[in-house]
């Protein structure tokens, strides 16, 4: 059996660079004692309770080079959820390539070469500035209404939110997720009901395949219970969701003036409550060409404000070619969700979109959802104003727990669960 002298550390190995050396070579190590595991990485040492399995991880990492009988993914995907490090613990394990659970299938590369050419256009900038004058918020308003009816995406800057309270936030999840993963293991879990919690991939069981990027989730009906936050990004994180809320309602204004209705209609109809924050990490992939940090999807509830660092990787569908969402300095980009295109009868579209893996990293993006009531019996169908007999309603009503269930149950990626299920 191979000794080690507690003077040697991880480092002074070179050659530690997979899941398959790591994983296999661990059980011909004889540990002389505690102070030798305390050199090795933290997310070595703190998950040796299942490094006995990550070598199924590892043996998949080569799409080419492991055949499909050498392939348990479920195994695999087991394997990854019990370590409760994430995506950022396979980084920080020394991974020079990713596991197959996260290696797209082959004709979805191959349908990359068709759709993406990087075409020169851009999603719409809408200036904040000046709403309360009535001229001006007129403009603002057409501006809305144009870029909600064609792209479904939209950024806006001088929103009011300060850049302090803004780069807080990003600090903050950063912050959070560069603690040890013992401290972060605390919020590990896939129990839906939990209002904080830190998972990869939450439909990592349901969707084909594993996206590249780890996910400290927050959802709260109206008032979010701030001890239940990271003491790591607690401060940041509450002042960053007062100032989004209050954007949120002022965006459905517009919105809903944008549909012809008055400015409180939406808000009436309690579109701004129901609030999630999903806050992503996307570390830098050694092989960015093969995986996504989110499939192709669209959001289910109405609204959702996305804030995001200066590392790029969101794109959204335009005329069937994906089109890259470069970070503005201060801006938010804003998407309509599958709930405000059906209240508004399909005048609103809630449109595709995805992000990219990079070879550089992390990349932190924090988007805040405007789901709706958390009720039992709430239902919501096309707006009665804006159906008639010349345009009659498009899609049936749904009953809201019903739809959020069928989402939380199916993978990002499944093109059966969306908004068109419920069409007439």
């Amino acid at each position: 059996m191979v000794s080690i002298p507690n003077t040697k550390t991880y480092c002074e190995f070179p050659y530690l660079s997979s899941l398959q050396f790591i994983s296999t070579r661990i059980h011909n190590i004889e540990f002389q004692d505690q102070e030798f595991l305390v050199e090795l990485p933290l997310c070595i040492h703190s998950n040796l309770r299942v490094l006995p399995h990550l070598h199924l991880m590892a043996g998949g990492i080569d799409a080419s080079a492991a055949g499909d009988q050498q392939y348990d993914r479920m195994e695999m995907l087991k394997a990854f959820d019990q370590t409760e490090a994430g995506v950022k613990g396979l980084i920080d394990s020394g991974l020079t390539k990713i596991p197959k659970i996260f290696v797209r299938p082959s004709e979805d590369l191959a349908q990359d070469q068709l759709t993406y050419k990087n075409i020169q256009v851009q999603v719409p900038v809408i200036d904040l500035s000046g709403i309360l004058d009535a001229d001006r918020r007129k403009q603002i308003v057409e501006q809305v209404r144009m870029a909600s009816e064609t792209w479904g995406f939209f950024q806006v800057v001088n929103h009011g939110i300060p850049p302090t309270v803004l780069d807080g936030m990003i600090d903050g999840i950063m912050k959070f997720n560069e603690m040890d993963v013992e401290e972060k293991r605390r919020y590990y879990s896939r129990d839906l009901t939990r209002r904080v919690r830190f998972i990869s991939n939450f439909d990592l069981f349901a969707s084909k395949t594993a996206n590249w990027r780890d996910t400290m989730n927050i959802s709260f009906p109206n008032q979010i219970d701030s001890e239940k936050l990271p003491a790591s990004c607690r401060d940041n994180t509450v002042e960053y969701i007062n100032h989004v809320k209050i954007l949120g309602k002022t965006l459905l204004e517009l919105l809903a003036e944008a549909l012809g209705l008055c400015p409180d209609h939406l808000n009436n109809m309690e579109c701004s409550k129901g609030h999630q924050v999903s806050c992503h990490y996307y570390p830098a992939c050694p092989e960015p060409e093969l995986t996504l940090g989110a499939t192709k999807h669209s959001d289910p509830g109405f609204l959702t404000i996305l804030l995001q660092n200066q590392i790029s990787g969101l794109q959204v569908l335009y005329q069937d070619q994906w089109v890259n969402v470069e970070p503005t300095p201060g801006g938010l980009v804003v998407n309509i969700g599958d709930l405000l295109q059906l209240v508004s009868n399909g005048r609103f579209i809630s449109n595709k979109h995805r992000v990219i893996a990079n070879s550089t990293g992390p990349r932190i993006s924090v988007a805040y959802f405007f789901s709706g009531p958390i009720s039992e019996v709430k239902t919501y169908g096309p707006i009665k104003e804006l159906i008639s007999e010349e345009n009659p309603a498009k899609y049936r009503d749904l009953l809201l727990t019903e739809y959020m269930g069928r989402f939380m149950k199916t993978g990002l990626d499944d093109e059966n669960w969306g908004i068109d299920y419920y069409k007439l």
